[in-house]
C-alpha cells in the first residue's frame, strides 16, 4: 500500500516510517511539504493519491497552547478536517494521532475507548474537535490515542523528551523534584508505530483506540525505572503536580488501557521492557 507519513521526522512519525516501510511504500512529509492547516497545502496529497494517510503533525506544547488558541485549533482541529476532506475525497484510509488529555482525569482506572472525553485545557479540547472532524468527515478512519511519547527522534520543539531530559539532569548533579501524583501510561513510539501497523494490516474495525505501554504508572515511577536500568544511584524527591506552577490544567489521571484491541489479539507492551529497548536503541545499555 502507498501510505503518506505527515510528520515523518517526529517522533512517531520517524518509527512509522520505518516500520511500515518494510511492507509498504511510504511516502514522508514534513513541515516543509505539507501545512495540515492549509488546505490548499493539503491538495498535494491528491497528486500522491495515497491509500492511507497518517497525520502525527501537532502544536503539542501544553502552555503555548493555552496562550496560543488559534494556532493550536489550526493545527489540530482545522488541520484535521482539512486531511479528512482530502482523505474522504481520495477514499483513503484517515489516520488522526489524539492524546490522554481528552480525559479529565477524574476516574480513579485507566481510560478505554468507551469512557467519554470530557479535556480540561486547551490542547486536548483542540485534539477531541480534531477526533470529531476525523469521525464526521472521513469514514474510513483511525483515531488513535497515545501518551507521554518518547522515541528516539526526541521531540520537535521539547528538546527532546522526558527521559532524555531526567538523564540529563542526573548526569549534571541536579537536584531531582518528580510528580508522584500524576498517573499516566509512557508511549514507546517504536510500539505504537507496531500496533498501528498491525491494525492497519489486520483490517481492524474503524474507531478510536488507546495505544500506550502499560500498566499506569507515575512520573516518579517512570524516572525511577529510567535510573534502575541505566543503574544510575541519584536522588529523586517525590513531590506533588502542585509543587510546579503551570497556568495549565492537566488531569490527575491520563492513564490509557485499550478495551478493544486484545480481542484481536493485539496486546499493549510493558513500559519497563519497551523502556529498555529504547535505550538500547540509544546506545545507553
Amino acid at each position: 500500500m502507498k501510505i503518506a507519513i505527515i510528520g515523518a521526522n517526529g517522533q512517531l512519525g520517524t518509527d512509522l516510517v520505518e516500520v511500515l516501510s518494510k511492507e509498504h511504500h511510504v511516502i514522508p512529509l514534513t513541515h516543509g511539504d505539507i501545512e495540515v492547516e492549509d488546505f490548499e497545502s493539503c491538495r498535494t496529497l491528491l497528486d500522491v493519491e495515497p491509500a492511507i494517510i497518517i497525520n502525527t503533525a501537532a502544536f503539542h506544547r501544553v502552555d503555548l497552547c493555552e496562550s496560543n488558541p488559534d494556532k493550536t485549533f489550526a493545527v489540530n482541529s482545522i488541520g484535521a478536517k482539512n486531511l479528512a476532506v482530502i482523505a474522504s475525497e481520495l477514499s483513503a484510509i484517515n489516520i488522526y494521532i489524539s492524546t490522554d488529555y481528552v480525559f479529565d482525569g477524574e476516574k480513579k482506572d485507566p481510560y478505554t475507548e468507551l469512557d467519554q472525553a470530557n479535556p480540561l485545557m486547551t490542547y486536548g479540547i483542540s485534539k477531541l474537535a480534531g477526533e470529531s472532524y476525523t469521525k464526521i468527515y472521513s469514514d474510513k478512519h483511525y483515531i488513535f490515542r497515545i501518551a507521554s511519547v518518547f522515541g528516539k527522534a526526541g521531540a520537535s520543539g521539547k528538546g527532546g523528551n522526558f527521559i532524555e531530559t531526567m538523564i540529563s539532569k542526573a548526569r549534571a548533579g541536579e537536584a531531582l523534584k518528580v510528580v508522584n501524583d500524576m498517573l499516566m501510561t509512557p508511549t514507546y513510539t517504536k510500539s505504537a508505530a507496531k500496533i498501528i501497523a498491525s491494525v492497519v494490516e489486520k483490517e481492524l474495525p474503524y474507531g478510536i483506540y488507546h495505544i500506550t505501554n502499560q500498566p499506569q504508572c507515575s512520573w516518579f515511577d517512570f524516572t525511577k525505572g529510567i535510573f534502575k536500568l541505566l543503574d544510575l544511584r541519584v536522588a529523586v524527591e517525590p513531590v506533588s503536580m502542585h509543587a510546579f506552577e503551570s497556568p495549565v490544567k492537566k488531569p490527575k489521571n491520563s492513564a490509557l488501557v485499550s478495551a478493544k484491541l486484545p480481542d484481536f489479539g493485539i496486546q499493549l507492551e510493558n513500559w519497563e521492557n519497551s523502556l529498555m529497548d529504547y535505550l538500547g536503541e540509544k546506545k545507553y545499555l
